[in-house]
């Protein structure tokens, strides 16, 4: 499954950096925020090709998931983009339970677009990367 903007997103929220890092949580990544057991601070760096392919495999797992968890995302492309993002950002675990995935689920746009804005903050601030990923997301819900 490949949602152009959702890989839009993706590449403009995460960046491409070709050698490994760790991102503000700590957790070793890669390429466009590629995360998993293979990714360590100590591996050689990757070439872009080899990061755009990591980014679409893992665009394609977070839009399954989080289809599977809203399957009224099947119907729209730009929703399903934007709630794919969110899971590709924060994890499919963490919309599993909350409010945002209820109102998506409810068809309650609105309210969707207004739950994202509070999944802002990192380390007991608001970021100001989170604030823009979340306002293009929410965009795309209208």
């Amino acid at each position: 499954m490949i949602l152009e903007k959702l890989n839009d997103l993706i590449r403009k929220f995460e960046g491409l950096r070709l050698k490994p890092y760790l991102c503000p949580a700590g957790v070793p990544t890669i390429g466009y925020g590629h995360t998993g057991p293979e990714v360590s601070i100590k591996m050689k760096p990757i070439t872009e090709p080899v990061a755009e392919a990591m980014m679409v495999q893992d665009a394609a797992t977070f839009a399954t998931a989080s289809a599977n968890l809203s399957p009224v995302l099947y119907f729209d492309s730009d929703k399903h983009s934007a709630i794919a993002d969110f899971c590709f950002n924060l994890g499919t675990t963490r919309y599993k339970a909350s409010t945002l995935r209820r109102k998506v689920n409810a068809g309650d746009w609105e309210g969707a677009q207004e739950e994202l804005q509070k999944w802002v903050w990192g380390g007991g601030k608001k970021l100001p990367g989170l604030i823009a990923r979340r306002k293009a997301e929410a965009l795309l819900l209208k």
